[in-house]
């Protein structure tokens, strides 16, 4: 692809994003404007997989909007290259419904994550994502990592193997 080409196709995959970015903080319900039918969403350990518009709905969307309600989406930075556009942000979120089996705390937490997307004819088709659902349980007190996370490392309450 050319040097043109690939500018356009920069600038039309970051557009696309943009726009179903600003459809999800408008509280969209219809995602077919920016999704294909058939889109891949590939979330890391706890988030699952979604295939398709209906799985991600039903699987992703209304279950995080039924746990986290007065949502702000803040990304924090947008990167594009040719097809695939990334950011990476959180969202601001009252916990006010059940989440990993901790009923509604009122808490403000954060929810951080990193996002990619491939697009195809101006829509999502695969969508690769890392939510940080241990950061946000331990924003709730539950500590996933029963106080064994490498943070003690950095903190200096514990100290780190050493290979041989």
């Amino acid at each position: 692809m050319n040097t043109p080409d690939h500018a356009s196709q920069t600038a039309a995959s970051l557009a696309a994003v943009k726009r179903m970015e600003a459809g999800l903080a408008a509280g969209e319900m219809d995602m077919t404007p920016y999704f294909t039918p058939d889109f891949l969403w590939r979330g890391n350990q706890g988030c699952g997989t979604k295939k398709g518009i209906a799985e991600f709905q039903r699987n992703w969307q209304f279950p995080l909007r039924a746990a986290f309600t007065d949502r702000d989406y803040i990304t924090e930075h947008f990167m594009a290259d040719g097809a695939w556009a990334s950011c990476f942000g959180h969202i601001e979120a009252t916990h006010s419904g059940t989440f990993m089996g901790i009923p509604a705390t009122g808490k403000r937490v954060r929810i951080p994550y990193m996002d990619f997307w491939r697009i195809e004819d101006g829509r999502i088709a695969d969508n690769p994502v890392s939510v940080d659902f241990a950061s946000v349980m331990m924003q709730l007190g539950v500590d996933v990592f029963g106080g064994q996370g490498w943070e003690s490392y950095d903190n200096g309450t514990a100290t780190p193997a050493h290979p041989d």
